[in-house]
């Protein structure tokens, strides 16, 4: 098992990434001296896979555990959802001391962490990652949030867990689609982040898409130390955090404009790369080999670079909704070269959907 460890002073907890980790959670758990209830929150699909081994871990650790199911993906990311989780955690008889436990993929972590933050001012909470996305971005570095009618992620709070569980071979049960959805975190952490690391990526691909577990295993931890590096010198999103978000301007205001069915996250997220890449590009502070090299792995690993499928003005719309934007104005992430970015503070709307409109 690779430990990585987020230090945040005395908010600081370990990822512990390997094959096989489920069972460890309830030890985990136990070191920590928290109370004696615990919750675990997931899916009926997640349940259905994973739920056994990770109660049964809980159980025998001596926690007193409840599971409750809601909804899968971006559906269980609603206020009605979360006042329900309130309502069951106060039947369940949880203070401070209890522990909610996040078994599923990002939504899943971002509800869970959301109720545990706010729930009497926050409780515990663990993430136990079940999808790649999920393992390498979301379940780290205490971002959670519900969506709102008008915006994804609205809504929420920094709250961070006591220790991340990332078993690798579940990775290997994962849908096809949400498996490569996963990949374009991996990749943009490599483009903004490490360029060894990218490199490393362009090497691996056979094995990636084989869902090789050594390779999970080095890739996935891999991407969690470099996300630890940037939660540990801006746990709040002050400004270098922002540097994660490449991808996600467009990548997310492209969910938005198509009401959050059309594209998965990740996918959403690729063409989100490729727009800001073109965009880069465009002004002038990337060149276009740069460009090719992020449109040619995203593509090896069969995530879209083009068909947008969505008017660019929409996508121009939804940008004002950001919650990211200051004083009006959006900022962009973008990489002059691999393994570096630069931030933006804004961008003509006229050159934004030029861009875009090359991805119809």
């Amino acid at each position: 098992m690779i430990e990585i460890l987020v230090n945040l002073g005395p908010r600081s907890y370990p990822i512990l990434v390997g094959a096989g980790t489920l069972g460890s959670v309830g030890p985990e758990l136990s070191k920590r001296g928290v109370g004696r209830r615990a919750v675990l929150i997931t899916d009926p699909a997640i349940a259905t896979l994973y739920a056994d081994p990770v109660l049964n871990s809980l159980t025998r650790a001596g926690f007193d555990v409840a599971q409750i199911l809601v909804p899968d993906g971006e559906k269980a990311k609603r206020l009605e959802v979360a006042s329900d989780l309130w309502d069951r955690l106060l039947d369940a008889g949880c203070d401070r001391t209890s522990t909610v436990v996040a078994l599923g993929g990002g939504a899943v972590g971002d509800l869970a962490g959301f109720v545990a933050a706010t729930y009497m001012r926050g409780m515990n909470f663990v993430q136990v990652p079940t999808t790649l996305l999920a393992q390498v971005d979301a379940s780290i570095g205490g971002k959670t949030a519900i969506d709102h009618p008008r915006g994804k992620n609205l809504i929420g709070a920094f709250h961070q867990p006591r220790v991340v569980i990332v078993d690798t071979a579940v990775l290997t049960t994962l849908p096809e689609r949400e498996f490569r959805s996963g990949l374009a975190e991996v990749i943009k952490h490599g483009i903004v982040l490490d360029a060894a690391y990218f490199a490393e990526l362009e090497g691996s691909i056979p094995a990636l898409l084989a869902r090789d577990l050594a390779t999970l295993d080095r890739v996935v931890a891999g991407s969690c130390r470099l996300k630890a590096r940037v939660v540990e010198r801006d746990e709040q999103e002050a400004e270098l955090r922002w540097v994660l978000n490449y991808g996600h301007t467009v990548g997310h205001a492209l969910e938005a404009a198509t009401d959050f069915n059309r594209w998965a996250h990740g996918e959403a997220v690729s063409l989100g790369i490729t727009a800001e890449a073109m965009l880069a590009e465009r002004l002038g502070i990337a060149g276009a080999a740069t460009t090719e090299r992020q449109v040619r792995l995203l593509s090896a690993v069969g995530l879209p670079v083009k068909g947008l499928d969505v008017p660019p003005a929409a996508v121009v719309d939804a940008l004002s909704r950001d919650k990211k934007r200051r004083d009006g104005r959006v900022s962009f992430v973008f990489a002059p070269e691999i393994g570096s970015f630069r931030i933006v503070p804004d961008v003509p709307r006229e050159t934004v959907e030029q861009v875009l409109s090359a991805l119809l």
